[in-house]
């Protein structure tokens, strides 16, 4: 399991712009740098980042070799109703990681 840090608010007024950060730690390593042994270290890289509102797609990342390492993302969404922010990071060799954020939405 990866190390993330998300940073989105946990209240928010019914239709409000909200900003979400997430990070996770991951060498995003491309399948061509060499090791300190001389021999390629292999390829391990995220390729997809998702997050749904309520199970509901509010945004979407294809993520390729030149991303640095520990991806950093930022959005923006509507804060419609309360419920669940599920962020999701899929990768090489079956990663997939799933972090939830609970968002409570006021009138």
């Amino acid at each position: 399991m990866a190390r993330t840090l998300i940073n989105a608010p946990s209240t928010a007024k019914r239709g409000d712009v909200i900003e979400i950060r997430a990070t996770i730690g991951h060498p995003m390593e491309t399948g061509f740098r060499p090791g300190d042994d001389g021999r390629i270290l292999p390829r391990n890289l995220i390729k997809r980042f998702s997050c749904h509102y309520n199970g509901e797609l509010v945004f979407s990342a294809e993520l390729f070799s030149a991303v640095a390492a520990n991806p950093y993302l930022a959005f923006h969404t509507i804060a419609i109703e309360s419920g669940t922010l599920a962020l999701t990071w899929e990768g090489d060799n079956a990663f997939t990681q799933t972090e939830n954020v609970t968002l409570t939405v006021t009138a």
